[in-house]
């Protein structure tokens, strides 16, 4: 469990050879700060690098040579932060298709050292995914956000999926078809332990998730709608013991495996459960219109960070990209009123809120403008 006993906020981010930065150096305000400019000048990427630093990856890219400036051989980057009443600093080197990283001139070697020292909600228009795509972007949403939340999270999903892919590949091996089925078994009884606790990790966040997206969408919403999400599984988990939740599932994996074999994948687990997300009733998927899905959506990352500090009595950083778009004049100024509590750093092209204070830092094809 990381305790923040200070409000947690970055002192400064410094880029060298990172995207479209040969080297820029950002002071931050430990409030609002509002990164201005023209698209595709470079306001998304000290998001990216901030983002990179709380959990070891970008949110645009696998390929991490991409980070790397055009004809540069390695980018570096550094985060310096305050926390529990002391400095800290996170490095992070790019080169040779490896990427180095260190926690207060310390090496980390494992991701699950890094995640939750420094903790971060990030919003982007591209995030409507969440709301109106597939699956497995919601699923990435609840694990994200947990993995921050519980090392031991972070952990149990890292075994489940190490588990899942063997019981894959056994469903895909050519041995007899009896054979498969004798052992299937062994790995449905190390999967059910695990996956039972990244089930009630998740029931328990959805339970917090609701009541406060409800409240933040009111909020948003001049009280005019109502928002729920809904955890959807293979049966109805709530309120069942870790226990109930594995005998329910070994009798779901049996009554399914002749199903996984000819699919030759396991089809029931948490690696298939969803988030169903509803306004007024009706889902917002399906019926709701671009305006409602991304205040849905905004409003689930409202109540993400209200989870962080019920959790952790502190606010995470909150990273806002590209995030006035469509909203009105009334809810660019709540959502201002909300944010101001923590460090928040907004991406615009455009800022025009009369008597908002912030940090207005002005960006130019990867250099600061004064």
């Amino acid at each position: 469990m990381f305790w923040y006993n200070t409000k947690v906020h970055i002192n400064f981010v410094e880029l060298r050879n990172f995207r479209n930065y040969s080297y820029e150096k950002f002071i931050l305000s430990k409030n609002i700060n509002i990164l201005l400019g023209d698209n595709a000048q470079g306001k998304t990427n000290l998001l990216e690098s901030i983002y990179f630093s709380c959990l070891g990856k970008s949110f645009k890219t696998k390929n991490e040579k991409e980070l790397i400036k055009y004809n540069s051989i390695n980018a570096h980057f550094e985060v310096n932060f305050e926390k529990n009443n002391g400095n800290n600093n996170i490095l992070v080197e790019l080169k040779d298709n490896q990427k180095y990283v260190k926690l207060n001139e310390i090496n980390v070697t494992k991701l699950s050292s890094l995640i939750g020292n420094l903790a971060c909600v990030f919003f982007s228009p591209n995030e409507l995914k969440l709301v109106k795509e597939a699956p497995e972007d919601r699923r990435k949403f609840m694990d994200i956000a947990l993995s921050q939340l519980n090392r031991e999270y972070y952990n149990s999903l890292i075994k489940y999926n190490k588990i899942l892919k063997e019981r894959n590949k056994l469903l895909k091996s050519t041995d007899n078809e009896n054979v498969i089925k004798e052992t299937l078994p062994i790995w449905d009884y190390q999967l059910v332990k695990v996956a039972s606790l990244i089930i009630i990790e998740r029931l328990e966040f959805v339970k917090k998730l609701n009541i406060y997206a409800d409240k933040e969408h009111k909020y948003l919403s001049d009280d005019k709608e109502n928002l729920l999400v809904h955890y959807h599984s293979c049966d109805n988990f709530n309120d069942k013991t870790k226990e109930e939740i594995e005998k329910i599932l070994l009798i779901k994996l049996d009554e399914n495996k002749e199903k996984d074999l000819k699919l030759k994948y396991t089809s029931i687990g948490p690696h298939r459960d969803d988030l169903k997300i509803y306004i007024n009733n009706m889902e917002v998927k399906s019926f709701g219109s671009q305006g409602q899905q991304r205040t849905a959506l905004l409003s689930i990352k409202l109540a993400e960070v209200e989870i962080f500090k019920e959790k952790f009595e502190e606010y995470p950083i909150l990273l806002l990209d590209d995030v006035f778009s469509e909203l009105d004049e009334n809810r660019k100024l709540r959502l201002f009123e909300k944010v101001n509590k923590m460090q928040t750093i907004i991406t615009t092209t455009k800022f025009d809120l009369p008597n908002t204070k912030t940090n207005i830092i002005k960006i130019e094809n990867g250099k600061i403008v004064i």
